[in-house]
């Protein structure tokens, strides 16, 4: 039985494919206005600065910038958002000779940023215009400008922000990347930002979740296979590490590696014979992501943390779950 689509359906799948290609359109175009260099003077400007990177900008403008400058803030790049009405009843105080300013403006003349337009011109505070015509007044007084492709909106009045803001979207994603990768900002940098939720579950570090000190079962090489039963049951982690007479860690015991070889004999058998030699180790920096990754791999539960070849923690697949590590 073939179900027919309702006629509002046809209309309403239509209107959403017209407005996704004319959103890529003018993103496409993008690449054109950021081939005349401006984007590098911009990414100089940025990366000169011993301030922080200030965004401005007034209506769907000032959203887009509210997210440009948390982007920038999150990885590597201090900035922070300054509103312009505020910025006329004293919020141009935020604004020091050491920041960059990036104001945004499609049309180039919203009547809001002429004040810190001014107050830029005046303490000679470096500006970095993004608008669609140069010859505007933000256009002219920027001293980098960041042009925006002129190519109407997606909206079938062509008057609300659709287009020229997912272009300014863009963009900022543009000078987020590129401060990222100019700045080396790395994977343990993001981490230390995005402490919460889902990111900070992701990106802990092994150190934040190993188990140490009296915690960690730990024997000389060479003890008994008693010895190594009642460490292993009273730590509670399903594993015993064993180091030679320099604390290096030689061979590790599961009570998987203990069902395997289990015999009437065993109590009398040295760790040594039934261990695992040289078993797979992780560095107390590593990401607790890449833990989880190779005990699923090496279908094991537990990983020694070394540090110069020698045991500092030990973490559990169970600590790595229930801190929520996927």
């Amino acid at each position: 039985m073939v179900t027919m689509m309702p006629e509002k359906t046809h209309s309403d799948l239509n209107s959403a494919f017209r407005t996704i290609e004319s959103e890529i359109d003018t993103i496409n175009k993008l690449r054109e206005t950021l081939s005349d260099g401006s984007l590098t003077c911009a990414l100089d400007l940025m990366q000169k600065a011993t301030g922080r990177i200030i965004i401005t900008g007034m209506g769907k403008s000032g959203h887009i910038g509210k997210k440009i400058a948390a982007s920038l803030a999150s990885t590597g790049t201090p900035s922070f958002f300054v509103h312009p009405a505020e910025a006329s009843h004293g919020d141009l105080g935020m604004i020091t000779e050491k920041d960059v300013v990036i104001a945004i403006s499609n049309s180039g003349e919203s009547k809001e940023l002429i004040d810190i337009l001014n107050y830029c011109k005046r303490f000679g505070i470096a500006l970095i215009a993004i608008t669609k015509n140069p010859e505007s007044s933000l256009g002219k007084a920027g001293d980098i400008v960041l042009r925006l492709p002129n190519n109407g909106e997606a909206c079938p009045l062509g008057l609300a922000p659709t287009s020229s803001t997912t272009a300014t979207l863009v963009l900022g994603d543009i000078l987020t990347v590129g401060m990222i990768e100019r700045n080396g900002f790395s994977k343990s940098d993001f981490n230390d930002r995005h402490p919460g939720g889902k990111l900070g579950s992701i990106l802990q570090r092994v150190s934040d979740l190993m188990h140490t000190g009296e915690e960690m079962p730990i024997l000389e090489e060479h003890t008994n296979m008693q010895a190594a039963l009642l460490e292993m049951t009273s730590k509670r982690l399903g594993c015993v590490g064993f180091v030679n007479f320099q604390g290096n860690l030689t061979g590790m015991l599961t009570d998987g590696d203990l069902r395997r070889c289990l015999s009437a004999k065993i109590l009398e058998e040295q760790a040594f014979n039934l261990m695992t030699k040289n078993p797979k180790t992780i560095s107390k920096d590593a990401l607790a992501s890449e833990a989880l990754k190779i005990m699923h791999d090496k279908k094991i539960t537990n990983l020694f943390v070394l540090e110069n070849n020698k045991p500092i923690g030990v973490i559990h697949i169970h600590d790595l779950l229930n801190n929520g590590v996927v």
